[in-house]
């Protein structure tokens, strides 16, 4: 039953998810029995028309309600369409508030959806094809409780 609400869950949030005017991408990556291993490394691949815009790129990550930390840091990494690793960082996504553990985002039942700033006013310098990869840079592996991760990119206005 659990397994029924997850995927059905799971399918409401990418409809959520994807009903953004403003995004050139949105791309989700549904980690199998919510356990993110460090070998998972989900990659998402867009492409750029407009050289002279600026772009926001934000995270969008699922978790429970059981997840065991209020914090996910993740390792990013931005490639070119030759595979060149234009930017790497790693970033901290606050998930619950750390004093109260009141989950933030938007919920719905026992699962939270996260909505977090990636890179703001972002300028690619070639069009073509950008590839963002992503992997869970927490002590504990697997990591429980994670039942998505990605990718939404967004043209500013």
């Amino acid at each position: 039953m659990k397994k029924l609400q997850v995927g059905m869950l799971a399918g409401l949030w990418w409809l959520l998810v994807s009903c953004d005017e403003k995004a050139v991408y949105k791309g989700i990556d549904d980690i199998k029995d919510g356990r993110w291993y460090i070998k998972n490394t989900p990659e998402f691949t867009f492409e750029i028309d407009d050289t002279t815009a600026t772009y926001s790129v934000y995270y969008n990550v699922r978790n429970s309600l059981s997840y065991p930390y209020y914090n996910l840091y993740i390792r990013r990494y931005l490639l070119d369409s030759s595979g060149n690793v234009l930017e790497s960082k790693q970033d901290e996504l606050t998930l619950l508030d750390p004093k109260t553990g009141k989950p933030l985002g938007d919920g719905l039942g026992d699962l939270f959806d996260h909505r977090i700033s990636m890179m703001k006013k972002y300028r690619f310098d070639k069009s073509g094809k950008y590839t963002i990869r992503l992997r869970q840079y927490m002590r504990q592996n697997p990591l429980p409780e994670i039942y998505g991760v990605g990718v939404t990119v967004e043209k500013d206005l």
